[in-house]
């Protein structure tokens, strides 16, 4: 029912397995070693068509020097902290608050209530295009970090409620009817008993939710325009003039952009883990 190991698999399989599973990486990683090739190579290399050849001159220093210094990209990079972080702490508290009401308590509406939240991560976001743009017009909200904050943390509330009523619904709900034995309010039973337990995963939402809103460019796009509001996904394109784009610069800002949401990832690496396989055994 389940694939075998790869070592209890005959000699041929594990040959063919250690062949092809680092060219598949390289395959993988082509896109992004081509990305950080294109960042320190000169302007003319584009124009002379040197695409995949070595730089004909090593500009890495002066590329990334014009993105830091020539550039408003400072400013994209201090939107894009200045949009994620307060989207992740209003996605995860309003989570963990909605998925500790649809884990522990039970009324008629639970499941319904729980469908709708899970209902909305099936919706296509293209077809919201219009009326959320049409909604920040009219409530003044268009082209402002609060007004794209708002909308992230709403869309984002459902996949995150889903996320937490599932991990609350696995602990052990003896500790509950413990507290609730001794007298302790349902608001401390949710502060000091089950907050406590969510840690890891916590931990594991909110990397994923901060990668998702930092690498987010299609509502930057829409709801945002110009360099007091846009966030560094959308402010990446300012490289591009009228007639032609400066891929060298692109690419050395696109290196620069990935830099918070890796760094993200690898100082919480150990609770996104724990996080996302607590449960997964007996």
């Amino acid at each position: 029912m389940f694939p075998q190991p790869i070592k209890k698999q005959p000699q041929a399989a594990q040959l063919a397995y250690k062949t092809m599973l680092p060219i598949a990486l390289l395959l993988w990683l082509a896109p992004l070693l081509a990305v950080a090739l294109f960042s320190i190579k000169p302007d003319a290399d584009f124009t002379s068509g040197n695409y995949w050849g070595l730089p004909s001159s090593f500009e890495g220093a002066a590329n990334y020097g014009r993105v830091f210094f020539d550039s408003d990209m400072p400013r994209y990079l201090l939107n894009s902290f200045m949009i994620t972080i307060p989207t992740v702490i209003g996605a995860v508290a309003l989570s963990s608050m909605t998925g500790f009401a649809l884990g522990i308590y039970k009324f008629r509406a639970n499941l319904w209530i729980f469908f709708m939240f899970v209902a909305g991560n099936f919706v296509p976001f293209q077809i919201l295009m219009v009326p959320v743009r049409d909604l920040t017009l009219d409530m003044g909200l268009y082209n402002t970090k609060t007004g794209l904050v708002l909308f992230h943390v709403a869309f984002q509330t459902g996949f995150c409620t889903l996320f937490m009523r599932n991990f609350i619904r696995a602990l052990p709900f003896e500790l509950i009817e413990a507290a609730r034995v001794e007298g302790v309010s349902e608001w401390r039973i949710f502060w000091y008993v089950v907050l406590p337990l969510m840690k890891p995963a916590l931990a594991a939402l909110s990397v994923l939710i901060f990668t998702f809103i930092w690498n987010d460019y299609f509502w930057a796009v829409v709801l945002t325009q110009g360099a007091e509001s846009q966030p560094v996904t959308a402010g990446i394109t300012s490289f591009n003039a009228q007639y032609r784009a400066a891929y060298h610069l692109m690419s050395a800002g696109s290196i620069v952009a990935a830099l918070p949401p890796v760094a993200m990832f690898f100082l919480m690496q150990r609770h996104f883990i724990a996080g996302l396989t607590l449960g997964a055994v007996k």
